[in-house]
């Protein structure tokens, strides 16, 4: 599968990538509740409003669906370490 990239500014933004990611996985929300620890309601309810997600929630469910979560500023269009901190430089969830 070709990695792809979204730039992401709204929560809507984030419960479309997330269910779509999860979908195209072919996993049952059920199944990707129990990779993050969550009950399948929770999960339901987090694709629907995905503003509620807690950071940590958002890294585990980014993990179990093989995403990569990356900030940067809005705009650029370029992913760059940065000088001495190994951070990386972009907006998206790939």
């Amino acid at each position: 599968m070709t990695p792809t990239s979204h730039a992401l500014v709204t929560a809507i933004q984030l419960a479309a990538v997330l269910q779509a990611a999860r979908k195209a996985q072919g996993l049952t929300q059920s199944a990707l509740a129990a990779r993050v620890g969550l009950g399948q309601s929770r999960v339901s309810h987090l694709e629907l409003n995905a503003r509620e997600l807690s950071v940590e929630q958002l890294l585990a469910w980014c993990a179990a669906l093989g995403l990569e979560l990356a900030i940067g500023t809005r705009g650029s269009a370029a992913v760059s370490t940065g000088p001495s901190t190994g951070w990386r430089h972009g907006a998206s969830i790939a």
